[in-house]
């Protein structure tokens, strides 16, 4: 379909491959002539994930590090700045780590991971072993960096006392760069040893970023600026930027013009609506972004396939602990908040930047609106959310686009769904108990109580396919709660395929229910719809065939969060 040269970068992070492979790049190289002239001492950007974090970071030690190939930034903007370039490219030595990988089932586990992060940057710099220039005492502490075992002690001075190395061997101060900074703290919270994982982190980054004489200036990435007085304790000059700043906001996802090209580059410009709609919507400072990771993913599959729909690309390209945890903890009001959302609406909202791990925990039992807006805090800052509109503290939040909206809908429902089933145990048990013996009215009120606390697809533009699924889900989700239950779902039967069929084996008592999204709002007809089906397509064939003596054929009829069931 085209016949342009250029691969597109789907998960490349190093910049040096993109400029010598042949790849797509879209030039966010001004990036290093504003850090340079704007930056403090300790540099924090916070975006969410897939925005271009870690090729910035490469890309921020190509232009830096001693050694480096110069030539990897001809004709792109930073070589317009020859005096800037004259004066820093390649002329700093740089420690560049990410703590991407730093993981583990418990802490233990985990600093083996950072260990073996930490040294594979140390042997990197194993040169500073040969020549004159560190006494055989700082040669052999060097060696124990990246020779022995590293405990916790070690990985907290080795940081600090790899930048005194590289500093006495060239000279001149270090460059730092740590990508992905969050992440061991995200793991641990998920697994149980986030107090243990603080601590270390303290030290690791108290020894390296406070006071170091060493070090000409640090950059850090992540999705959450974690507060200062939780890790970052005492280091001074440390300037943060997040996704509320108008300083650096172009530089991390791709802005209106920068789509338009890539779409011109590939000749199918006709797409830009499809994106526009799909993966545009985030507001960074000043600046309208798109998500790069979708852009890219969604333009590779349309050249394959010009037929091809769009995708939720963005979910699932990382751990949503925490998102999973606050909407599970999300009380009544939350909820119809989320609806509102859904339903295209905006809510406001005061919204703390700045967070630690231990403020998530206050969901759990805290019961004021400052508890409560921390919820909307975690969504804004990971991508969930953006705003329109920032007066202070408050602002309006709004799903920025189609994908995230649908990742709403199904997502995030899922969820919900988890805590919210009917409330408690024993008023699980009744509902079961309900649909085993043919009580309708029970069935009936129980569900619709269960509508009336989740979130539902009201006034969006979801096909009436997608709605019926939805309803389908939870409806799913509760009789799946009996373990003693056989169930299945789009189940071959007869001349077609049941939404559910369920079984107990053990009183031979099996249930077809069929799912309809009442569009006029007519309960009945749509129930009368569904049992007819059920009988035409002769549905209840399979439990027959598996011995059901007893066979209940309910048909379920949904309108926003009211239901009516019927049975035959």
């Amino acid at each position: 379909m085209y016949d342009q040269n250029k691969k597109l970068p789907i998960g490349v992070e190093f910049f040096e491959d993109i400029r010598t492979d042949g790849f797509y790049y879209i030039d966010k190289t001004n990036f290093i002539k504003d850090l340079i002239n704007m930056r403090g001492s300790v540099n924090l950007f916070t975006r969410p994930r897939r925005f271009g974090k870690s090729l910035n970071m490469d890309m921020i030690k190509c232009f830096f590090e001693m050694g480096s190939d110069q030539s990897l930034f001809d004709g792109l903007n930073i070589s317009k700045e020859k005096d800037l370039c004259d004066q820093y490219q390649g002329k700093y030595p740089v420690i560049s780590i990410s703590l991407k990988d730093v993981d583990g089932r418990n802490y233990e586990l985990a600093l083996k991971k950072m260990a073996a992060t930490l040294k594979k940057e140390i042997r990197r710099h194993q040169y500073l072993l040969e020549g004159e220039e560190l006494s055989e005492i700082d040669k052999n502490a060097v060696k124990h960096l990246f020779t022995d075992t590293l405990d916790e002690t070690d990985q907290e001075e080795s940081l600090y006392l790899l930048s005194e190395m590289l500093y006495k061997y060239h000279g001149q101060k270090v460059i730092l760069l740590i990508d992905e900074y969050d992440v061991p703290l995200d793991k641990a919270y998920s697994k149980g040893y986030y107090d243990e994982m603080v601590d270390h982190m303290r030290g690791l980054f108290g020894e390296v970023l406070k006071t170091n004489p060493n070090l000409y200036f640090a950059v850090l990435t992540g999705c959450l600026r974690i507060s200062k007085e939780s890790i970052f304790t005492g280091i001074n000059n440390f300037k943060v930027h997040s996704i509320a700043d108008t300083s650096y906001d172009e530089y991390f996802g791709f802005t209106d013009e920068e789509v338009k090209k890539i779409l011109s580059y590939y000749q199918i410009e006709t797409q830009y609506d499809v994106i526009k709609e799909w993966y545009d919507g985030y507001q960074f400072g000043k600046e309208n972004i798109y998500c790069p990771w979708d852009v890219i993913n969604y333009i590779a599959d349309y050249l394959n396939d010009s037929h091809i729909q769009p995708k939720l690309y963005w979910l699932n390209t990382s751990g949503n602990y925490i998102i999973r945890q606050l909407i599970k903890r999300a009380d009544a009001n939350m909820r119809e908040e989320i609806e509102q959302l859904i339903a295209g609406q905006s809510i406001c909202k005061e919204i703390k930047i700045e967070l630690t791990y231990k403020d998530l925990d206050i969901l759990e039992y805290g019961d004021n609106d400052a508890s409560r807006n921390n919820l909307w805090s975690i969504l804004y800052t990971t991508g969930y959310l953006t705003t329109r509109v920032c007066d202070g503290r408050k602002y309006e939040l709004t799903i920025p686009n189609r994908e995230i909206h649908d990742i709403f809908v199904t997502q995030i429902k899922e969820w919900m769904q988890d805590t919210i089933i009917l409330g408690n145990l024993s008023q699980l048990k009744e509902f079961w108990q309900a649909v085993a013996t043919g009580n309708v009215p029970v069935f009936e009120e129980m569900f619709r109580n269960y509508l009336l606390k989740t979130i539902s697809i009201r006034d969006t533009n979801t096909t009436i396919d997608k709605k019926e699924n939805f309803y389908h889900g939870l409806l799913l989700g509760i009789l799946r709660g009996n373990i003693a239950w056989i169930i299945k779902s789009n189940q071959e039967s007869g001349e077609g395929y049941a939404d559910i069929i369920m079984e107990i084996p053990e009183q031979r008592i099996g249930c077809i229910f069929e799912m309809k999204y009442a569009q006029d709002g007519n309960l009945e007809k749509s129930c009368v719809i569904a049992l007819k089906q059920i009988e035409d397509k002769k549905y209840t064939t399979i439990l027959s065939e598996d011995g059901m003596n007893i066979i209940y054929k309910y048909g379920v009829a949904c309108y926003k969060k009211d239901c009516k069931v019927m049975m035959k």
